[in-house]
């Protein structure tokens, strides 16, 4: 199997997660800003096999997309143009930065660390990729 990698995709950053090869674990990989997300995912299939991306869908309460969804789609038009071969999926990411914040608070890390917003970008991302997982579980 390869790895499935998430994408909460942000105008100046984006939080990444990856699966294990066997897709059964999501673990934080990294924070890239958005400049350079493209070099940066070349770089990372040339060295991993990736099946698959999962990107986060932004809406807010009532299902209405959020403005960054423009933004994200001119991302995954070239995402597909770059690299067509990688399945793109999308997953609501609803409440994900959030319930990163509180994660992180509770993980014991102190003030200056739980404000980080590359580190809730990366626990975003892979909130996202292990809810997907277990929604393809059912």
């Amino acid at each position: 199997m390869a790895q499935i990698l998430a994408i909460d995709y942000g105008k100046a950053r984006c939080g990444l997660a990856a699966t294990d090869d066997f897709q059964i674990i999501a673990s934080g990989l990294e924070t890239v800003e958005t400049k350079n997300l493209f070099p940066f995912l070349a770089k990372y299939f040339s060295q991993n096999e990736v099946e698959a991306i999962v990107v986060g869908l932004p809406t807010d309460l009532k299902g209405n997309l959020s403005q960054i969804e423009t933004e994200i789609l001119k991302f995954l038009e070239k995402f597909r143009t770059q690299f067509p071969d990688i399945t793109v999926n999308r997953f609501d990411e609803r409440f994900t930065s959030k319930m990163a914040s509180f994660y992180i608070s509770q993980s014991g890390k102190n003030k200056k660390k739980r404000e980080e917003k590359g580190l809730v970008d990366k626990v975003s991302a892979t909130l996202i990729l292990q809810n997907f997982l277990e929604q393809q579980q059912k």
